[in-house]
């Protein structure tokens, strides 16, 4: 299956025909951690299954393609991603990131502040991101949607900014993953996913992708991924796998739950704002008042009160307790992450179940 095909026949096709031997439909699993050489001197191409793993590079050329892109590694975790990522960049580099941003990521980019690792300045808008981009910029970082507060940016614009200056972009995709947008062909450097979320779509699975069209950027990711072994286990990617041929079809889901579900939200009086990009299963809302926020939460049913996202279960998650906990308060309040604020991850249910299930919590 080659980048040649449209989407869905790309995650439908995901890992068939990748065992010529026996012409196994489903991609087999291969455990084996070392290979045998043909010969001295002569490799199958697998020697070691930190370096490369059968059943991971069948994985990994699906998840390339569907992103519009030459290259991809499979990590064991979103987080490990995003580190795999930021370390093929020197000591002092410095990064201009939006502020509304994952907590884990925050948490990160902060200790490695502390360390002097890297320097990072925060931008609540797309304006001020652009304003920040300068000759001593490295990395621009973009996550957009933003989480929670689901700002857009525009990735091609500021690509082009960034390279201008002779910056890269790294972009995580994780809420609109490549069914809603390609942050490559945009001009994006470097393309980061939480494949826990959406590309498995099952909440059964921890993993993380880097894709970069740029060879000298992939062979620094490589050798860099061989030599600390954040690598995403057989059974892992073929769980992943399993999860990506669902992918088109769980996501136009979520987004007809979800349009529904925003349309209930704008014109239910207990809440005072929704934030909603217009597509996706990604939803967050603020309710007039905060104290009812524990009561609300213990009365859902259909919804599922948990960190995470992406998943075929519909799911809310408090960000100022879970998710986004540690991004100290006054920081959080100071960009419009407030304690009024839920985030919903919408599933694949019936819509009038979920919309059913919120208004009967939001008004009790």
């Amino acid at each position: 299956m080659t980048k040649e095909y449209r989407l869905e026949t790309i995650l439908a096709h995901t890992g068939i025909k990748s065992d010529e031997a026996t012409g196994a439909l489903a991609a087999p699993i291969h455990f084996s951690t070392t290979y045998q050489h043909p010969e001295f001197g002569h490799s199958t191409g697998f020697d070691y299954t930190r370096t490369k793993n059968p059943t991971r590079a069948t994985l990994e050329k699906t998840l390339a393609a569907i992103e519009k892109a030459d290259y991809a590694i499979a990590t064991s975790s979103g987080m490990s991603a995003i580190v795999l990522a930021f370390e093929i960049f020197p000591v002092g580099s410095k990064v201009v990131a939006a502020r509304d941003l994952y907590g884990g990521s925050f948490r990160w980019f902060n200790d490695k502040e502390k360390e002097g690792r890297f320097f990072f300045s925060y931008a609540n808008s797309q304006s001020e991101m652009i304003s920040a981009i300068n000759e001593d910029t490295d990395i621009v970082y973009i996550e957009t949607p933003t989480n929670p507060l689901m700002i857009e940016f525009d990735i091609q614009k500021i690509a082009k900014i960034a390279h201008d200056r002779g910056a890269k972009v790294i972009v995580d995709n994780t809420f609109y993953s490549p069914i809603y947008q390609n942050p490559i062909p945009l001009g994006a450097d470097i393309v980061v996913h939480s494949a826990t979320k959406y590309l498995s779509g099952h909440n059964d699975v921890l993993a993380g992708v880097v894709i970069t069209n740029d060879q000298a950027i992939y062979d620094k990711l490589f050798y860099n991924l061989n030599t600390t072994g954040p690598n995403l286990s057989p059974f892992d990617s073929y769980m992943l796998m399993r999860g990506l041929k669902t992918l088109k079809l769980r996501i136009e889901k979520s987004t007809q739950n979800a349009l529904e579900v925003v349309k209930f939200l704008e014109n239910e009086p207990e809440v005072k704002e929704v934030l909603y990009p217009g597509k996706g299963g990604m939803i967050s809302f603020k309710v007039k008042d905060q104290t009812k926020i524990p009561n609300l939460i213990n009365r859902l049913d259909v919804f599922t009160f948990a960190e995470s996202l992406g998943g075929v279960e519909s799911l809310i998650t408090y960000p100022t307790t879970q998710t986004h906990a540690d991004i100290p308060a006054d920081v959080r309040a100071s960009y419009g992450l407030t304690d009024d604020l839920l985030r919903l991850s919408i599933g694949i249910e019936d819509a009038q179940d979920l919309i059913d299930d919120l208004k009967a919590a939001l008004e009790a």
